[in-house]
């Protein structure tokens, strides 16, 4: 049941980015690249670290909820649950994160990206104590006097959520807005092939399928969802489309791509 701990990587989709157009001058991304940096290191820091520092530091949304640990809604963005989900978080951070921070500043990324991060786990949490008697549940996963010993499903209120995906998706709201116009490269693992698609057809294709996935999810009643936060990137994105519209003025009319 591990897989269930943490936001799960884009790996879902059937293709990746591996590449976009990039925008000509503007700011250094030395925060999107930092972020890169900081969420390896931490990874690193997970694997040989004696201690748990999911249930210390990821975001339990029965926690959350009982206004407790609300500290975990930032350092639950920096924090991985294997190779794959590091991997697929970081390639699409790498991808879309520099252009927007090319256009708004270091600062204000860095602001956005946070930011994005603590809504879409809101949206998280939200959906999943939708309709609950928090009372009635009677067991944590990171609680050791009542731990979910014997449970299948845990309901989904006491799984730590974990991982960049919800800034990401932020990040991909955004670039939707920002830069419709760019080419993304994409990579097809079955044939090992490569192609730019528009930047716009790439996103909506990805949003439609978080959307589907997160009404989907709300039929389920415990934590059967394949492990994936489907409504923190839904919120993510939400989220990101509304900074977009606020980040347009500042970009300028022509001569953006390379």
């Amino acid at each position: 049941m591990v897989e269930k701990l943490y936001f799960c990587p884009y790996l879902l989709f059937m293709f990746f980015p591996i590449g976009d157009t990039q925008v000509t001058g503007g700011y250094k991304p030395i925060v999107s690249y930092s972020f890169i940096g900081i969420n390896v290191l931490v990874f690193l820091f997970q694997v040989f670290s004696p201690g748990n520092l999911i249930c210390e530091f990821a975001a339990v949304p029965i926690h959350i909820l009982q206004g407790e640990k609300t500290h975990t809604l930032v350092t639950s963005l920096f924090l991985h649950g294997s190779w794959m989900h590091l991997i697929g978080n970081m390639l699409f951070l790498w991808v879309f994160a520099d252009n927007i921070e090319a256009k708004v500043g270091n600062i204000s990324f860095f602001i956005f990206y946070i930011t994005g991060g603590i809504f879409a786990s809101a949206a998280h949490i939200y959906f999943s104590a939708r309709g609950v008697n928090l009372e009635m549940i009677t067991c944590e996963l990171c609680f050791t006097t009542s731990p979910c010993e014997g449970e299948i499903n845990p309901h989904e209120a006491v799984i730590p959520s974990l991982g960049a995906s919800g800034s990401i998706s932020a990040v991909m709201g955004a670039y939707l807005l920002m830069f419709p116009a760019s080419k993304v490269k994409v990579l097809i693992l079955l044939f090992f092939r490569s192609f730019y698609v528009p930047a716009f057809l790439f996103l909506i294709l990805w949003f439609g399928q978080q959307l589907i996935s997160g009404i989907g999810s709300l039929h389920m009643a415990t934590s059967g969802s394949e492990g994936v936060a489907w409504w923190a990137h839904i919120g993510g994105f939400v989220f990101g489309l509304a900074a977009g519209l606020y980040f347009l003025p500042q970009l300028r009319s022509e001569n953006d791509f390379d």
